[in-house]
C-alpha cells in the first residue's frame, strides 16, 4: 500500500523510444527531472499566455465591429475621404446662395405685390364709379360741361396707373420668379445640410437648422396655393401672402446663426 502511495506522488516521466534510449548516454536522474518539470511548465505557460489574449483580442474586434452592426452613420463620419466637398470653397456655397436667394425672396414679393395692386386697383375704380354723380343736361338734352370732381379725377389717376402696371406685366415675372426660388431653394436647403455632413459626419440640430426646414416647408406651401389663386380663390390668396410673409420673418431671423456657421467654417476648415 504504501509503495503504491508513493508511485502515484512521483511525478511521470515520458518514456523515450527504445531506439533513441539505446543510443543516447543516460543521464543523471535528477537533471532529467528537472527538464521535464521545465519542459511542463512552458508549455502550460504559452497555453495560458494563448488563452488569456484570447479574449481581448475578441472584445478588440467587437469594438471594431460593433458600430457597424449597431449604427451605420457614425461609420460614415467625414474624415478626408469627400477631398474638396468638406473644403472651405464647397462649405461657403451654402451662405453665398442663400445670401442671394433672400434678396431675391424680396424682389420675387415686391412683384407678386405689384401683380395684387394690378388686381385690386381696378376694384377700387368700380367702387368709386358708384359714387360718381349723372352728369346734368340741359332740357334739350345737352351735356351741361363742368369741372371734374374730385372722384372723377381719382379715378383717372388710378386707370393710368393700372395701365402702367399692366405694362410690368408683373403676374409673369412674379410666377417665374417663385419658381426659381422655389428649385433653388429647397436644393440649395437640403444642400447645406449635405455639406454640413460632409465636413462633420452629422448634423448639428438647432435655430438655423429648424429654420432652414420651417422656410423650404412654406416655400412648398405656399407654391401649393397657386393652382387655387388661378382660379380667383381669394382665402388662397391671403394665406399665399401670410406664409411668405413669415417666410421672410424666418429668413431674417436666420441670417445672425448663419453667419455665426460662417465664422466657424473659416476656424475649422481649409482651402480649397
Amino acid at each position: 500500500m504504501a509503495t503504491t502511495l508513493s508511485l502515484l506522488k512521483s511525478p511521470v516521466l515520458p518514456r523515450t523510444p527504445p531506439f533513441i534510449h539505446s543510443k543516447l548516454p543516460s543521464l543523471p536522474k535528477q537533471p532529467r527531472l528537472d527538464a521535464c518539470k521545465k519542459d511542463f511548465n512552458s508549455r502550460l505557460n504559452l497555453f495560458s499566455q494563448t488563452t488569456h489574449h484570447l479574449p481581448s483580442s475578441s472584445l478588440r474586434l467587437t469594438a471594431f465591429t460593433f458600430p457597424f452592426l449597431l449604427d451605420a452613420k457614425d461609420a460614415l463620419a467625414a474624415g478626408g475621404e469627400f477631398g474638396i466637398l468638406e473644403g472651405r470653397t464647397f462649405a461657403l456655397i451654402h451662405p453665398i446662395v442663400m445670401g442671394f436667394l433672400f434678396f431675391y425672396t424680396l424682389w420675387a414679393g415686391y412683384l407678386g405685390w405689384q401683380w395684387r395692386r394690378v388686381r385690386t386697383i381696378q376694384n377700387e375704380i368700380n367702387e368709386l364709379k358708384k359714387q360718381v354723380k349723372p352728369t346734368p343736361v340741359t332740357p334739350e338734352g345737352t351735356p351741361v360741361e363742368a369741372a371734374p370732381s374730385p372722384v372723377e379725377i381719382k379715378i383717372q389717376q388710378l386707370t393710368e396707373e393700372r395701365k402702367e402696371l399692366i405694362k410690368g406685366s408683373y403676374k409673369d415675372r412674379h410666377f417665374n420668379a417663385g419658381s426659381i426660388l422655389l428649385g433653388f431653394g429647397v436644393f440649395e436647403a437640403i444642400g447645406g445640410g449635405v455639406n454640413t455632413w460632409f465636413r462633420t459626419g452629422k448634423l448639428f440640430p438647432g435655430p438655423h437648422l429648424f429654420a432652414g426646414a420651417g422656410i423650404t416647408v412654406l416655400w412648398a406651401a405656399a407654391a401649393a396655393l397657386v393652382p387655387a389663386m388661378q382660379k380667383g380663390n381669394e382665402t388662397a390668396r391671403n394665406l399665399h401672402i401670410a406664409l411668405n410673409a413669415l417666410n421672410v420673418l424666418l429668413f431674417v431671423w436666420q441670417i445672425p446663426t448663419g453667419i455665426d456657421i460662417v465664422f466657424k467654417v473659416f476656424e475649422f476648415t481649409k482651402w480649397p
